[in-house]
C-alpha cells in the first residue's frame, strides 16, 4: 500500500520533469509523455482500488518523511487513504486521462502547447498530493501547486488582456483560501500542541475532550476551514471568480473548474468532518451557505449568454447542494454527487464549442416557444428584480472589489512618497532598532516588549500594501515585499524560542528569491526602455528565459514549496502565541498581499498585450 501511494505521487512528478526536457515544437513527444503519465496513473489507481476492495476497505495512515524537527516542533509529510481518497483519486484519474487525450488534438499547433501540458501534469501532481494528504501541512503543499497551476492556465492566452487580468483576480481569491488554511493550522497547533493528522481526528474521544476545553478555538478553526473551502469551491461571497476562470483553454476549464479543482473545498470539509461534526452551529452555517449559493447561482446561470459561464454557475449551484449534504453528514451521497457533477461538467465543457455552433445553425430553422418557469408564480415586480440581480450577478464582483481590494489600495496610496533609497534607509533604521530591542529586551518595559511584535507586523503590512498599489517602480515594489518578510521575521523574533536557525530557514529562501528576481528586473531594464507597473507589457514574447526565471523567483518569494521559506512560514505561525491574535491577523494579511503584489508584478511586466506596436494585438477575450 505504501509503495502504491509513493508511485501515485512519483509518476506525475516524473512525467512533469520529463516533459520539461522536450522542445515546444515536439508536440508528439509532449503529448505522449502526458498521455503515458496520466494513463499509467489511471491503471495504477484501478489496481490500488481493486487491492483495497479485496483487502476489506482498510484505512491507511503513513507518516512518510520528516522535513524539519526540533524538541517541540515536527514538520512531516503524512499520507492517508480511505473511501474519500479512493473516490477523488478515481475521478481525478479518469477525467485527467480523458482531457489529456482530448487536448492532444484540440491544442494542435497552439503556441503554448508545451506550457499547457507542463502545467496540466504539474496540476495533476498537486491534486494527488491533496487527496492523499494525511495532515494539513502535506495538504497545503498540493494546495499551493493547484493555486499556481490555476494562475498559469487561466493566463494561458497571455497575449490577451482579459485572461491575464482574470488570472490575477482568481489568484487573489486563492490567496484568501491559502491564509484561511494557514490560520486554521496555526490555531490547530495551539489546540493540539502538535501537527495533528487526519487519522487522529477520527478519534472522537480526543476531539471531544479538546473541544470541550477550548470550544471557541474549535469554532474558529472550523470557520477558517469553511472560508478556505468556500473560496476554493466558489461559494458565496467568492462565486464570481469561477466564470472569470473560463478564459483559459476549454480542456483546462473542464479539468479545473468543471470537475477537479473546484471540488477541493468539498474534500476539505469531508476530511475535517470528524472535527466539526458535533459543532451544530458550524453545520448550520455550512448548510445555509450552500443553500443560499445554490439559489443565487441557479438564477445567475439561467440568464447567462455565454455557455461556459452558464456551466460554471450551474456547477457552483450543485456544489452548494453538496455543501448541504456534507453538513447533514451524508458523506456517501456527497461523494456520489461530487463524482456525478464532475463527470457532467467535464462533458458539458468539452462539447460546448460544438453545441454553440449547432445551436447557431438550428435557431434559423426551428422556433421553440418559451417554456414556463418557476419564477412566474412570483409577482411581476419580484420577477423583474430577481432577473436584474441575476443579470448583474448580484454585484458579487463589484462588492468584493469595493469592500476588500479598494480599501487595501487606498491604504497603500498614502505611501506614494517612498522611493527605493528612502525604503532602504527606513528599513535599516527600524531593523536596527528592532534587533537592539531584542538584544536588550530585559531593559525594556514589559508593555513595550509585548507591543513591538504587533507594531512591526503592522509596519510590514503597510509597506506591502504600498507594494501592491505601486504603479511606477518595479524595483521598489519588489523591495517592499522582501522588507515585509524581514519585518515578519523580526516581529516573531520577540517571542520566546524563535531562534536564529528558524529565522535563517525563513529568510534564506526569501533573500535567494529576492536576489534572483532583482537580477531579472535589472537585466530586463537594460534590454527594454519601458518597464513599469502602469499597464501590461507582455515582455514574455521576446524574453521567455527571463520570464521563466522570474516566475521561479516569484514562487520563492511567496513561500511556494521550492525553498525553505515554506517551512519557515509554518514555523512563524507555530511561534505566534495563542493570545497574539492581532499579530496573527497582521501576518496573515501580509502574506495575502505579498503574494498578490508579487504575481501582479509578474503579470504586469511579462504578460498581456505587448507594448511594441509591431507585435500582433490579440482580442480582448478568448
Amino acid at each position: 500500500m505504501i509503495n502504491f501511494l509513493h508511485l501515485l505521487l512519483l509518476i506525475p512528478l516524473a512525467g512533469y520533469l520529463i516533459s520539461l526536457l522536450f522542445s515546444s515544437k515536439n508536440e508528439t513527444a509532449l503529448a505522449w509523455t502526458a498521455f503515458v503519465t496520466v494513463g499509467l496513473q489511471f491503471f495504477l489507481t484501478i489496481l490500488l482500488l481493486l487491492w483495497w476492495r479485496l483487502a476489506g476497505l482498510p484505512t491507511f495512515n503513513v507518516k512518510d518523511w520528516v522535513l524539519f524537527q526540533t524538541v517541540d516542533y515536527n514538520f512531516f509529510l503524512d499520507f492517508y487513504f480511505d473511501k474519500i481518497t479512493a473516490v477523488y483519486l478515481l475521478v481525478g484519474a479518469v477525467l485527467s486521462f480523458l482531457v489529456t487525450v482530448y487536448s492532444r488534438h484540440y491544442l494542435h499547433r497552439e503556441n503554448g502547447y508545451k506550457r499547457f501540458f507542463n502545467t496540466i501534469l504539474f496540476f495533476f501532481l498537486g491534486y494527488n498530493i491533496v487527496v492523499t494528504s494525511g495532515n494539513m501541512e502535506t495538504l497545503f503543499i498540493g494546495w499551493e501547486i493547484l493555486g499556481i497551476s490555476s494562475f498559469l492556465l487561466i493566463s494561458f492566452y497571455r497575449d490577451r488582456y482579459l485572461p491575464v487580468k482574470n488570472a490575477v483576480k482568481v489568484f487573489s481569491i486563492y490567496r484568501i483560501a491559502d491564509v484561511g488554511l494557514i490560520l486554521a493550522m496555526w490555531m490547530s497547533h495551539h489546540l493540539w500542541h502538535e501537527n495533528i493528522t487526519f487519522s487522529q481526528l477520527n478519534n472522537h474521544e480526543i476531539v471531544s475532550e479538546h473541544l470541550q476545553q477550548h470550544s471557541m478555538i474549535g469554532f474558529c478553526i472550523a470557520i477558517l476551514i469553511l472560508i478556505s473551502a468556500a473560496a476554493k469551491s466558489a461559494q458565496l461571497p467568492f462565486s464570481s471568480w469561477l466564470p472569470r476562470a473560463m478564459e483559459g483553454p476549454t480542456p483546462s476549464s473542464a479539468i479545473f473548474y468543471g470537475s477537479m479543482s473546484v471540488h477541493i473545498g468539498i474534500f476539505i470539509l469531508l476530511r475535517t468532518f470528524p472535527f466539526w461534526e458535533n459543532q451544530i452551529s458550524v453545520r448550520w452555517i455550512i448548510a445555509i451557505l450552500g443553500f443560499t449559493t445554490s439559489i443565487i447561482a441557479t438564477g445567475i446561470a439561467r440568464v447567462q449568454s455565454s455557455v461556459k459561464s452558464q456551466i460554471a454557475y450551474a456547477s457552483i449551484a450543485q456544489i452548494g447542494l453538496i455543501f448541504i449534504e456534507v453538513a447533514l453528514g451524508l458523506d456517501n451521497l456527497a461523494l456520489f454527487h461530487f463524482a456525478g457533477n464532475a463527470f457532467l461538467r467535464t462533458y458539458q465543457l468539452l462539447i460546448s464549442p460544438s453545441v454553440v455552433s449547432y445551436l447557431i445553425k438550428e435557431q434559423f430553422y426551428n422556433y421553440v416557444p418559451k417554456a414556463p418557469s418557476i419564477e412566474e408564480i412570483l409577482p411581476k415586480k419580484w420577477q423583474y428584480t430577481f432577473y436584474m440581480l441575476c443579470l448583474k450577478e448580484w454585484n458579487l464582483d463589484t462588492t468584493m472589489h469595493n469592500w476588500l481590494w479598494m480599501p487595501l489600495k487606498r491604504m497603500g496610496q498614502y505611501l506614494n512618497f517612498l522611493t527605493v533609497q528612502k525604503t532602504i534607509a527606513f528599513f535599516s533604521v527600524l531593523m536596527g532598532a528592532g534587533i537592539a530591542a531584542i538584544v536588550f529586551g530585559s531593559y525594556l518595559p514589559n508593555w513595550l516588549h509585548h507591543s513591538l511584535p504587533t507594531a512591526y507586523s503592522i509596519i510590514g503590512l503597510v509597506l506591502v500594501l504600498k507594494s501592491f498599489t505601486e504603479r511606477k517602480s518595479v524595483k521598489l515594489s519588489w523591495l517592499l515585499v522582501m522588507v515585509n518578510h524581514c519585518f515578519i521575521a523580526l516581529a516573531v523574533s520577540f517571542n520566546d524560542a524563535f531562534s536564529s536557525t528558524f529565522i535563517l530557514m525563513y529568510l534564506s529562501g526569501v533573500f535567494a528569491a529576492a536576489l534572483l528576481g532583482y537580477m531579472c528586473i535589472a537585466r530586463l531594464k537594460k534590454l527594454e526602455k519601458e518597464v513599469d507597473l502602469s499597464r501590461f507589457h507582455g515582455h514574455s514574447y521576446e524574453h521567455p528565459k527571463i520570464t521563466f526565471v522570474f516566475l521561479l523567483a516569484c514562487l520563492g518569494l511567496t513561500g511556494f514549496p521550492i525553498t525553505p521559506t515554506f517551512i519557515g512560514e509554518d514555523l512563524v505561525y507555530t511561534h505566534i502565541h495563542e493570545h497574539q491574535m492581532v499579530l496573527a491577523i497582521a501576518v496573515s494579511l501580509s502574506l495575502i498581499v505579498d503574494g498578490l503584489a508579487v504575481m501582479r508584478i509578474y503579470a504586469r511586466v511579462f504578460l498581456g498585450p505587448h507594448t511594441k506596436s509591431y507585435h500582433d494585438i490579440a482580442y480582448r477575450s478568448s
